[in-house]
């Protein structure tokens, strides 16, 4: 979608993240969580609750409660989708239709995530989907066996050491270490992840996402709009996105061919290349698909991309800063939707002790079933 800065993101709002509520006397509903996101949303882009007039909610499946809990009685446009991580950019995705076709002029994104109060696993329980029973027989009960697998291909293809995904663990984490909404913050070494445990080999325990409690929240509207409101204007210079569907997770070629896809496109609508990024915000609800993202987006060649994030490449003050809140391996597992918001804080320049410099163009990028990306600017 060739954008062209005609939409911007003129609200951000998240909660504290890890786990939250201990029992029934302060526990709070993901919706909850939500609403409380959309509040410091609102308040941020200086809007008032009349000026919002579509909703689009994620991982709360009610949007009538919703709606209901944060005083939208009568938006144009409203829907709910799925909670997984790859629908956080299709939600952009298709607030920026709404408000390019007309159907509203400002859209409110709202996430909940209450999973580690509630006891969430992401898998463990037998799978789902119509190959689940033979999915279970093998051990394919999770999202993180699947990458598991993928990356142990991705290690015999390309002859990759043990602990290659140590520096990306590290870097998160001592990116982390700077954000104090992250939830992991103490120092990680390389000895420290080897002598993690495996969760599914050859992933230990620091590969994986963290399951836990927080409500993100995002306000887009025309920059028309956006132009009169006393904030930073972050405006979305182009998206694109591709299927890549089966009835499991894995992909032969590690998303590689609809990554391609994405990555024509969306450079292509934008007029850049990736030497024009100042820092990247790439899903990683395991660290391989970090290998895989910055292969499949040109960053570095097929089968290199273990070796080219050693030695600081993807730290702040290296080459091209990765997951500077520090990702969903230590800030918190929020299904990219916190990516989102930290892509937005680092254009605006309000990052704190994380902040990458002179940052102008950040690319978000999912790797996974549907493979999307953003180019976002500072305007």
């Amino acid at each position: 979608m060739t954008v062209r800065d005609a939409v911007a993101i003129v609200g951000v709002g998240t909660t504290e993240f890890g786990r939250l509520y201990r029992d029934r006397t302060t526990y709070r509903s993901a919706y909850s969580l939500g609403a409380q996101a959309f509040t410091a949303a609102l308040e941020d882009a200086g809007l008032e609750r009349d000026d919002i007039d579509g909703l689009i909610c994620a991982r709360l499946p009610n949007y009538t409660r919703v709606a209901d809990m944060i005083g939208l009685r009568r938006p144009s446009y409203c829907l709910s989708i799925d909670g997984a991580g790859r629908m956080s950019a299709v939600a952009v995705q298709l607030a920026i239709g709404a408000i390019q076709s007309g159907m509203a002029r400002a859209v409110a994104l709202v996430y909940g995530n209450n999973g580690r109060s509630a006891g969430a696993s992401y898998g463990g329980e037998g799978g789902g989907g119509p190959t689940a029973h033979y999915d279970t027989a093998y051990g394919m009960t999770s999202p993180g066996a699947y990458v598991a697998m993928m990356y142990q291909r991705y290690r015999e293809l390309y002859s990759v050491p043990d602990l290659a995904l140590a520096p990306l663990a590290i870097n998160n984490r001592t990116h982390a270490m700077r954000n104090e909404n992250a939830v992991m913050r103490a120092p990680l070494t390389v000895e420290d992840y080897a002598n993690s445990r495996f969760i599914a080999e050859p992933l230990r325990l620091f590969d994986y996402c963290l399951i836990n409690d927080g409500g993100v929240a995002m306000i887009l509207t025309s920059t028309d709009i956006a132009a009169k409101l006393d904030r930073p204007m972050v405006t979305v210079r182009s998206t694109a996105s591709s299927g890549d569907l089966t009835n499991f997770y894995t992909s032969d070629d590690f998303f590689q061919e609809s990554c391609e896809s994405v990555a024509s496109r969306v450079f292509s609508a934008a007029g850049m290349t990736t030497k024009d990024v100042d820092c990247l915000q790439i899903y990683d609800n395991f660290t391989p698909t970090i290998l895989f993202s910055l292969e499949g987006f040109g960053y570095c060649a097929p089968g290199t991309a273990w070796e080219w994030v050693r030695d600081g490449r993807i730290g702040l003050g290296g080459e091209i800063p990765v997951n500077t809140s520090g990702g969903h391996t230590s800030e918190s597992y929020m299904q990219g939707w916190a990516l989102h918001v930290e892509a937005v804080r680092q254009l605006r320049g309000e990052a704190g002790a994380r902040q990458v410099p002179d940052c102008e163009v950040v690319q978000y990028i999912c790797a996974a079933p549907i493979t999307a990306s953003h180019l976002l600017v500072r305007a």
